[in-house]
């Protein structure tokens, strides 16, 4: 279906306004507020377009040209790296690491940290150890491998890998090279986290596993990502078998997993439609799900009506255990100037409901040359971003604001876009973001890709604005436990020895230790450390199973 919109351009920022829609449920359109787009809000102090930048320390090594950029020379000369009011502290880097990192504390202090490394498929010449690494991180400065978990769906779990605090599980799905199988698997945490312990790996959905009925006729599961609903009872899904669709899974016994619903995804032509990440209110009565749009056909872009954004489902059914439990719609909020959302937070600032929205791809795609061009050509961000969407009404939903870097402002093509010859994906977009507290967030600290570590002081959720940022070396020599510069990856990213790395999964922000941990794919996991006073603010806090 296509959606008639009017473009207006207002102190170099690109709005759209909807002329005409027809959905069975309420749609909004990026910013209906009336408030960021112009610049300014009720409180008559102006809104940058893009993220102020962070003030770095004397001794650190700042970035030399654009926020968020490595300059064509730099990546030809050998990265070096960028750091700003952040220092590495401790690093294991094994043979690299994939799409994502979770984290927990157990009951008697062991603090561990998981990550996912590459796939089998992508070949095993080099490798030592395949699946899920764990790290003892107790001692932020010197991360310790205790185990490798190689069941089925801890082989690749693509971005599923996910821990429950309530419950104290370690879950994930297949996901092999971005689409596997309806297999979970489900570990206990709970006495010692440095050694999971088996409960469960089935292929749900399956007559072996006694839940096929769940699984209409025709539909197949492959599985991309996932997440646990707060309470620990449900695996909610972003699958990307036939169709696309989320699904749940009734995890109550987490020795025998159960499918109990499916909820395919509206296909809006000529775009894409498919499934990313998502999140569960603390009442486990909502999922913020994303609705990831591609268009079919990047020089569309500015042409073609918005389709990417998010959908809010009232799930209370599965938190009731409803008989035939269902999804049911309520809003869906989307935009144009970005694509292929990827994941959502809930939190609230100073005590309002506010939701965290990252995407993986720019207004017309991955981002390659030849879509960036167009990007710009439509005046349009390149490369995705975060934003932060108010749900007061989660049948009204809006953005208040985009955490958009120099890097994203369409001014600035020239500057950027020779850095792009010969990649394919990704560079300076956006991935996953995490917060400190959930119930009452300070710091979003998001991972960009090329541009590295940023991390954010969202007090001010209408001015968001940056405070640090950590861009590691590149590698010289292969990581095959990554998707980057693996030489046998399916990925083809175009990266060279010495270039900047990818940025991409969950981070570990702690407060009292004013540290940040993550993964970066090439140099495997970093602990980080900030500097100059920057963080953590007076009101921080990083309490267990708050953070995201």
């Amino acid at each position: 279906m296509k959606r008639p919109f009017l473009k207006a351009r207002r102190a170099g920022h690109v709005m759209l306004l909807a002329l005409a829609v027809s959905f069975a449920c309420p749609v909004v359109f990026g910013d209906d507020d009336g408030g960021d787009d112009g610049h300014r809000s009720g409180g008559g102090q102006p809104i940058p377009l893009t993220v102020p930048k962070a003030t770095c320390g004397a001794e650190d090594r700042p970035e030399t040209g654009l926020q968020g950029q490595v300059s064509a020379a730099l990546r030809a000369s050998g990265f070096k790296g960028f750091n700003c009011n952040l220092r590495l502290i401790g690093q294991s880097k094994g043979e690299g690491a994939s799409w994502q990192h979770a984290f927990f504390r157990d009951r008697v202090g062991h603090r561990c940290s998981y990550y996912d490394t590459a796939s089998p498929v992508d070949g095993t010449t080099n490798r030592t150890n395949l699946g899920v690494v764990v790290l003892d991180v107790t001692n932020p400065r010197k991360p310790t491998p205790t185990t490798y978990l190689n069941t089925t769906a801890m082989l690749d779990p693509w971005e599923s890998l996910k821990v429950n605090e309530r419950r104290q599980l370690l879950g994930a799905e297949d996901g092999t090279n971005a689409a596997g199988s309806g297999q979970l698997d489900l570990y206990d945490i709970s006495s010692d986290c440095r050694y999971p312990q088996l409960l469960s790996s089935v292929l749900t959905g399956s007559a072996a596993n006694g839940d096929a009925a769940a699984l209409p006729a025709g539909e197949v599961l492959k599985g991309h990502e996932g997440n646990f609903s707060t309470d620990g009872l449900t695996w909610y899904s972003g699958d990307r078998g036939t169709p696309k669709k989320y699904t749940a899974t009734d995890i109550s016994d987490a020795r025998h997993p159960r499918l109990i619903s499916t909820y395919p995804l509206q296909q809006i032509w000529p775009s894409s439609i498919t499934t990313h990440g998502l999140s569960v209110n603390d009442e486990n009565t909502r999922a913020y799900v994303s609705q990831a749009s591609v268009l079919a056909n990047p020089a569309t872009v500015g042409i073609t009506g918005p389709s990417n954004g998010i959908i809010i489902f009232d799930v209370s059914d599965f938190r009731n255990r409803a008989v035939n439990p269902v999804f049911k719609q309520l809003s869906t909020l989307v935009w144009q100037d970005g694509g292929q959302t990827q994941m959502t937070i809930p939190i609230k600032i100073h005590g309002k409901p506010y939701l965290v929205v990252a995407e993986e791809a720019g207004s017309a795609g991955t981002a390659s040359l030849t879509g960036a061009q167009d990007a710009c050509a439509a005046g349009l961000p390149a490369f995705p971003m975060a934003r932060i969407v108010d749900i007061s009404d989660d049948t009204k939903p809006f953005i208040v604001s985009r955490l958009m870097l120099e890097t994203h402002n369409p001014a600035n093509c020239a500057q950027f876009l020779p850095d792009l010859v010969g990649l394919s994906v990704f560079i300076y977009g956006s991935h996953y973001c995490s917060v400190d507290n959930r119930d009452n967030a300070t710091t979003l600290a998001c991972a960009y890709f090329n541009s590295g570590i940023r991390v954010f002081d969202i007090r001010d959720p209408r001015r968001p604005r940056e405070i640090a940022y950590y861009n590691p070396p590149g590698v010289t020599t292969p990581s095959y436990g990554s998707n980057h510069f693996n030489p046998n990856s399916t990925i083809k990213s175009g990266t060279a020895a010495g270039g900047p790395d990818w940025c991409n999964a969950q981070i570990h922000l702690d407060a009292e230790a004013g540290t940040l941990q993550t993964t970066c794919q090439d140099n495997g996991f970093l602990s980080l450390k900030f500097e100059h006073h920057v963080w953590p603010f007076p009101e921080s806090s990083t309490p267990p199973g708050k953070q995201n």
